[in-house]
């Protein structure tokens, strides 16, 4: 399958997803937006992935990328592709489709439960995952269900964790991450380590060690079951 991904900034790239990719033998290619690159076609990739960043989705002032991206995202869904959006990515792609996107009424950074909801585990792309499970949680927006959509996971932190529309899929929490891309965000994103009821500090970000070959394997299990399916 061709994956293609939209990049926002240089220390938020695909992290374990991209292993996951080349070892299925999918064909990867990718948008860096803070570059200005260009980005394709439609009939140029099967896969859309969105990755995360540190903007608001409203920023456009600021980065200007964020409309044309906003399109392209719309035209994808429109085109019928797979779509994944992690984090900052599902905030656009719950803005494309209707739901609004907002502050969170508590910031969320570190290792936290996610429960599926009934609709997550009746769900034949989130039912593969456990009712519940620990993933890492890095934002302080969140995003209104859109219309149409099955909300399908939540945590004590944030009501709305997931949803999934056709072949449309949105998660707040990370599964990919890696014990390098944790230090990047804590390297550039460090001044959102603030205190707060959901918010762990540096060392607790990186030393619960036994919790990225458990969130590997899900991610890993997740991603197969949506290429499965949905393809």
């Amino acid at each position: 399958m061709r994956i293609h991904y939209l990049q926002h900034v240089p220390f938020e790239d695909l992290a374990n997803i991209e292993e996951w990719a080349k070892s299925r033998d999918n064909d990867l290619s990718r948008t860096l937006l803070f570059e200005d690159e260009e980005l394709p076609q439609m009939h140029d990739f099967d896969w859309l992935i969105i990755m995360g960043g540190p903007m608001n989705i409203y920023e456009h002032g600021k980065y200007p990328w964020l409309v044309k991206e906003k399109e392209f995202i719309s035209r994808s869904l429109a085109d019928d592709k797979i779509v994944l959006g992690i984090c900052l990515g599902a905030q656009l792609m719950a803005d494309v489709l209707g739901g609004r996107v907002h502050r969170n009424e508590q910031r969320e950074i570190g290792w936290f439960p996610v429960g599926l909801t009934s609709a997550g585990k009746s769900s034949r792309i989130f039912g593969v995952l456990p009712e519940e499970f620990v993933a890492f949680h890095w934002h302080g927006d969140t995003f209104e269900i859109p219309p149409g959509a099955k909300r399908t996971a939540e945590s004590l932190g944030c009501r709305n964790q997931a949803f999934e529309m056709g072949k449309a899929v949105g998660l707040q929490f990370h599964l990919e991450s890696s014990l390098d891309s944790i230090d990047h965000l804590i390297h550039n994103c460090g001044d959102e380590l603030t205190e707060g009821r959901y918010v762990q500090k540096p060392e607790e970000l990186l030393t619960e060690m036994n919790r990225f070959p458990e969130a590997r394997r899900l991610m890993d299990a997740f991603l197969d079951n949506m290429q499965s399916c949905l393809k």
